[in-house]
C-alpha cells in the first residue's frame, strides 16, 4: 500500500496517543478513518482534531476485549464507509506486579485487551480488508514484546503474544495469497498516557525499591523518548514498505539490536541496571 488517498482506516485506542496521531497523520493523506475507544471524551477529541484538519472520522465507543462488541462496531464501519482498507489494533493497558503475585483478574484484564483485543479486530476486519484488494493489519506490540522486564510478567506475555499472533498471520496470508498484508509495531518510549494509566500491584515494590507514584514518574520518564506523531510517521512508513516488523525510536532499535547480540545474556545485565536503580530508590 504505497498511499493513503481514498482509503478506510479503523483504529483502536484512538482516544488518545499513538491512535489519536496515527487518525490525525491518516487523515491529512485523505483517509477517512473509524475510531474506537472506551474513552468517550477521548474520542470526541480526536474526531473533532480529524475533521478540523479536513478528514472524516466515524466514532464508536468500543471495548476491544468484547469479541461481539468488536464484531458489530467492524459490520457498522462497512454498513457506514462500505470497506475498510487498514486496520490498527492499537488498544492497549498495562500493568505492574510481580509474577508470583499477580491478581489472574488483573492479568486477564491485560491480556484481553493487549492480546484477545488483537484477534477479535482482525478476525473482525479481515473479511472486509481481503474484500477491498488491498488491505493492511498493523497490530501494536512492544519493546517488551522484544524483551521481558521484571514486574512486567502479565505486559510482557501480551505483547511476545501479539508479535507471535502477528508473524504468524502475515505467514498465512502469504501463504493464501491473499491481497491482504500484516505489520507487527514494537514501539520503544512513545510519550502516551499508559503510564499514568496503568494499574501497580502493591508488592511490586519489593522488587523496584519504589512506590506507585515513584513507579509512574519513572515509567514516565521512560517513555517520553519518542513523539506520538513521529512513532505515526515511522509506522505508517513501515506500512508503505510492507514491513514485517517496524521499531519505532531509537530505544526499540536499541533493544532489538541487544536481543538479537546476547540472546538470553541480555537479562543479567538487565539485572545489573535495575539493582543499581533500586539501591538509589
Amino acid at each position: 500500500m504505497r498511499n493513503f488517498e481514498g482509503k478506510v482506516a479503523a483504529i483502536t485506542g484512538a482516544g488518545s496517543g499513538l491512535g489519536r496521531a496515527l487518525a490525525l497523520a491518516l487523515a491529512r493523506e485523505g483517509c477517512r478513518v473509524a475510531l474506537s475507544d472506551v474513552d468517550e471524551d477521548g474520542l470526541a477529541a480526536t474526531a473533532q482534531q480529524v475533521q478540523a484538519a479536513g478528514g472524516v472520522a466515524s466514532t464508536a465507543r468500543v471495548d476491544v476485549a468484547d469479541r461481539v462488541a468488536v464484531q458489530a462496531w467492524a459490520e457498522a464501519c462497512r454498513n457506514r464507509h462500505g470497506r475498510v482498507n487498514l486496520l490498527f489494533n492499537n488498544a492497549g493497558v498495562a500493568l505492574a506486579a510481580p509474577a508470583d503475585t499477580v491478581r489472574p483478574e488483573d492479568f486477564a484484564w491485560v491480556m484481553d485487551v493487549n492480546f484477545w483485543g488483537v484477534v477479535h479486530g482482525t478476525q473482525a476486519f479481515l473479511p472486509q480488508l481481503r474484500a477491498s484488494g488491498e488491505g493492511h493489519v498493523v497490530n501494536i506490540s512492544s519493546v517488551f514484546g522484544l524483551m521481558a522486564m521484571p514486574t512486567q510478567s502479565a505486559y510482557n506475555a501480551s505483547k511476545f503474544a501479539v508479535r507471535g499472533y502477528t508473524e504468524a498471520l502475515r505467514m498465512e496470508l502469504e501463504l493464501e495469497g491473499a491481497p491482504v498484508s500484516a505489520t507487527c509495531v514494537h514501539p520503544g518510549g512513545v510519550a502516551t498516557n499508559i503510564a499514568n494509566a496503568q494499574r501497580i500491584a502493591a508488592d511490586a515494590q519489593r522488587l523496584t525499591g519504589l512506590d506507585a507514584a515513584a513507579q509512574r514518574a519513572r515509567a514516565r520518564a521512560l517513555i517520553d523518548r519518542t513523539a506520538p506523531d513521529e512513532a505515526a510517521r515511522q509506522i505508517l512508513a513501515g506500512v508503505r514498505r510492507n514491513a514485517r516488523r517496524v521499531l519505532v525510536g531509537a530505544d526499540a532499535r536499541m533493544a532489538d539490536a541487544m536481543v538479537r547480540l546476547l540472546a538470553t545474556a541480555y537479562q543479567p545485565l538487565l539485572l545489573r541496571s535495575l539493582r543499581r536503580l533500586k539501591g538509589k530508590a
